[in-house]
């Protein structure tokens, strides 16, 4: 199994509109910054040019410091896709940047995948013995040459990516680009999130429903686990030979990694860490003073806990907006970093009270501590912690960068040692049971917190 368990952002656009899509894609990915930033890139053609005009510029770095104005004037065409990504240590390298672009002999293929294929490394051998030639480590590469692969007895690349996709495990969003179309896939349990959007004469496929709204589009709707659109003048076409009965959405898109004016498969980000607060109220109460929340996922879930127990909830801390999420730092050096960076106490709100902070997760224990220890010194009487997530005890094959085992101090601690190690009061996690609370009846993933893995 591939090491690169990656949380990616995707974003792509066909137009029949007389305009150049590529700052279109630029938004997007801005809106999507927030899934990953390590490296980002935009591959872009001209249905209405000669077969092979494709432009293309990949780097690392954020999304404002990649694309420049004279990069994007030489992105010209009306049909593409964006990506941004993280990864892990080891894979950060311009190789590993995506979407993965490949000219062979049935033409051109552009590719950008969200999630984690668990059986990556046999297609990656399988295709070294056939002759391939891998310039990265990820498995966005491995899909998209088995992918062109197939292509060569296939009569479409829709028929391609079908037969590739049936092979594949694990959790996936693809957007691919060809000459002439705008393919997306899901996969079946709908473990990655793809929505689809519209703009006068434009489509628009995304990992996030903000990222339709920020290039001045619409939302219209998930694309189903399973399902494959193809977007050319012709319209939306689907395709179902991918679909199964059985669903698993990533309830971390919700707990966490999601933007808060998101919808995802039907139901406001927003809105489900507001019930996931109140379940925390419901079932584990204080007596406190003030509650308050952990910028940005854990507002939500305050204001939920707060609404729930009638305490007043206040902002406690002021973030610097220009500092990176420290969960997707790839070295835990620079995740301690940028908390003391990050966030900033408003003493008063804390002085003198007894507060509930509210977190959606305890991954390592280093954040939350530092937050506490801050807190206890501008004179805050208690600090009762409240987690709007289950513990996290297993790692994640599908995309989402849980750490491993080792790395996870639910693992290694009971409840009362990790309250001690981070210096609460009180320490109270969100029962797994009440994760259904949140998003009503949609099938979910909690293999990181139950060990009940999908595939």
């Amino acid at each position: 199994m591939s090491s690169l368990h990656e949380e990616c952002g995707v974003f792509g656009i066909w137009s029949d509109e007389n305009r150049d899509v590529a700052p279109d894609i630029y938004y997007g990915l801005m809106a999507l910054q927030h899934r990953g930033q390590e490296s980002a890139g935009i591959v872009v053609c001209d249905t209405k040019g000669p077969l092979g005009n494709v432009c293309i510029h990949k780097g690392m770095g954020l999304v404002s410091e990649i694309f420049d104005k004279n990069v994007m004037a030489g992105l010209r065409g009306n049909i593409g896709i964006g990506h941004v990504r993280y990864s892990t240590t080891g894979g950060s390298m311009i190789e590993n940047a995506q979407p993965v672009f490949l000219n062979y002999l049935k033409g051109t293929l552009a590719l950008a995948h969200n999630g984690n294929i668990t059986n990556a490394d046999e297609i990656r051998k399988e295709l070294i013995e056939q002759g391939a030639t891998f310039h990265g480590t990820t498995d966005s590469e491995v899909i998209a040459y088995k992918i062109a692969m197939e292509r060569m007895n296939a009569g479409s690349i829709e028929e391609a990516a079908i037969k590739v996709s049936k092979t594949l495990k694990g959790g996936y969003a693809l957007l691919m680009v060809s000459p002439q179309k705008l393919i997306g896939v899901r996969d079946p349990l709908g473990l990655k999130p793809l929505c689809l959007g519209k703009r006068d004469g434009a489509y628009i496929l995304a990992s996030e429903s903000a990222a339709i709204v920020s290039a001045d589009g619409e939302y219209i709707r998930d694309i189903e686990p399973g399902e494959m659109v193809t977007i050319t003048e012709k319209g939306v076409v689907s395709d179902f030979s991918l679909k199964q009965e059985k669903h698993a959405h990533c309830i971390f898109e919700y707990i966490y990694f999601a933007r808060e004016d998101s919808v995802m498969d039907g139901i406001s980000v927003h809105d489900a860490r507001l019930k996931g607060g109140a379940a925390l109220a419901k079932r584990f109460p204080v007596e406190a003073d003030v509650v308050t929340g952990v910028p940005d996922s854990g507002i939500a879930a305050a204001v939920g806990y707060a609404e729930e127990s009638k305490i007043p909830f206040k902002l406690a801390f002021h973030k610097n907006s220009y500092i990176g999420r420290t969960f997707i730092k790839p070295t835990q050096k620079e995740r301690q970093s940028a908390v003391h960076m990050k966030l900033s106490l408003i003493e008063d709100v804390v002085k003198d009270k007894r507060v509930v902070l509210i977190d959606d997760s305890i991954v390592r224990g280093t954040t939350i501590s530092s937050l506490i220890n801050t807190m206890r010194k501008a004179g805050a009487k208690e600090v009762h912690v409240r987690i709007s997530s289950p513990p996290f005890l297993y790692p994640c094959y599908y995309g989402t960068d849980v750490p491993d085992n080792s790395e996870l101090i639910a693992n290694k601690l009971s409840k009362d040692e990790i309250c001690r190690f981070i210096g609460a009061d009180s320490l109270e996690y969100m029962e797994v049971q009440d994760l259904d609370k949140m998003v009503g009846n949609l099938p979910l993933c909690k293999a990181c917190f139950d060990n009940k893995y999908p595939v």
